[in-house]
Parts: structure tokens; C-alpha cells; sequence
């Protein structure tokens, strides 16, 4: 049996790096992205997976990595930063959004776009994009939900766009046997938010590791978490 190949982004720490153990403890080669060669290299070596230096802003980093992959079963779509510091909208620079859909929405794009001949070639792919239910315009949309009194502007939205994404290739490659999927991992402890969530990132990374490796026929196109939809 042929060994299948996973590459997850932004993977030297916290949720990614447990999705990268999971996925190599199910004995998948597991390519580790990193920006850090150094941190990269550390990580990859701890978990025994293969560090790459993958910058989701940066083409040709991204074309680097794209030129050593014949064939990639699965990509998660895991580096995603958070710049907002509790400013409400109306006080957020317009630059502070451009710089989080750098990475959270059109690096994941760029990647995918890049790493997409390589999941063609695998025989049934799986690509799974980190969300979250910030970005759930349900709960935005409820003034009694605790996330709609969340000003994360830039982030949030950087989320709600994240799902339109998924759900465009999703729509694109439905008639394909690659599924495409958002996975929400809850609130987890994390450098992205100091460490405040409640859940380890051990547990974030359950319903990305998942989805990573749904049967042919298992859903695409939707949003989970650890317990089930998501409503988006």
C-alpha cells in the first residue's frame, strides 16, 4: 500500500502541530510548513515528520514547495494569525485587514491553488481549511449569542470569508473524488490568543485530522466542529 502524503501549514506549533502528529501517528508522510526553517526543523523532528519552509504570503515559497510534491493526498490549510487588539470596527486601520486576509484567506487560496495539480493526482484528496465559529454569521447575526459582542473585525470576517472559499472549491471539485472542508476547532489554547481557550489544541486538531481523512462518502463543502455543524 502506497503511503499517503499530507502537508500542513503553519504547522511548527500549537493546533497545526497536532494535526501533523495525528496525521503521521496514522502513518501518513507528513510534510511540516513552517516560516521558521529552525522551528520548522525542531517540530518535524519531534513528531517524525519532514520540515518544509512554506510562507503563505510569499509565491515562490509557495511554488518551492508545490515543485516537490508529485502527489498530495492530504493539505491543511492550518497558518492563520490574529492581529486585532479589541478595537471596535469603527477604530480598526483598513490595513489591519488587509495584512489578516494575507494569510487567513488569500494564503490559503495561493496554497491551494498551487498544491491543487498534486491533489489531483492522489486518488481520492482531501483539503481541510482551519475556521472558526467567529466567522459564523448565525451566531454574528444573534445579538444574544456570546460571539456576536466579539469585535475581532478583521479576524472574524477573515473567518467568514475562509468559508466562502471552502465552500467555492468545494462547489468546483464536487464532481471530483477530492472533498473540501472547514473544520471550527473550538477555543484552544494557543499562542493566537495568549493561551485563553479552554481546550488543548490536542483536541482542536480531532475534527481536522477528521476530516483529513473522510470515506468516499462522507460530507464536503461543510463546517464542523468537535460535536457537529456548524451553522454558518
Amino acid at each position: 500500500m502506497t503511503t499517503k502524503t499530507a502537508l500542513v501549514t503553519g504547522a511548527n506549533k500549537g493546533i497545526g502541530l497536532e494535526i501533523a502528529r495525528g496525521l503521521r501517528a496514522l502513518g501518513m508522510t507528513v510534510l511540516l510548513g513552517a516560516r521558521d526553517p529552525i522551528r520548522g526543523k525542531e517540530a518535524a523532528e519531534a513528531i517524525g515528520a519532514t520540515a518544509v519552509r512554506l510562507d503563505v504570503t510569499d509565491e515562490e515559497s509557495i511554488a518551492r514547495v508545490a515543485e516537490r510534491i508529485e502527489v498530495l493526498d492530504v493539505l491543511v490549510n492550518n497558518a492563520g494569525i490574529l492581529l486585532d487588539r479589541g478595537a471596535p470596527p469603527s477604530a480598526t486601520p483598513a490595513q489591519l485587514l488587509r495584512d489578516t486576509f494575507a494569510v487567513n484567506v488569500f494564503g490559503v487560496v495561493a496554497v491551494t491553488n498551487a498544491l491543487l495539480p498534486a491533489l489531483r493526482r492522489a486518488p481520492a484528496a482531501r483539503i481541510v481549511n482551519l475556521g472558526s465559529g467567529l466567522g459564523s454569521l448565525t451566531y454574528a447575526a444573534d445579538p444574544s449569542h456570546i460571539y456576536a459582542r466579539n469585535t475581532l473585525l478583521s479576524y472574524n470576517s477573515s473567518k467568514s470569508a475562509l468559508s466562502a472559499v471552502t465552500l467555492s472549491y468545494a462547489n468546483e471539485l464536487r464532481d471530483t473524488p477530492i472533498k473540501v472542508n472547514v473544520a471550527d476547532p473550538g477555543y484552544c489554547a494557543t499562542d493566537l490568543n495568549g493561551h485563553a481557550g479552554p481546550r488543548t489544541p490536542a483536541q482542536g486538531a480531532v475534527v481536522a485530522i477528521r476530516l483529513a481523512t473522510l470515506p468516499a462518502d462522507g460530507p464536503t463543502g461543510g463546517a464542523f466542529d468537535d460535536e457537529g455543524p456548524v451553522p454558518w
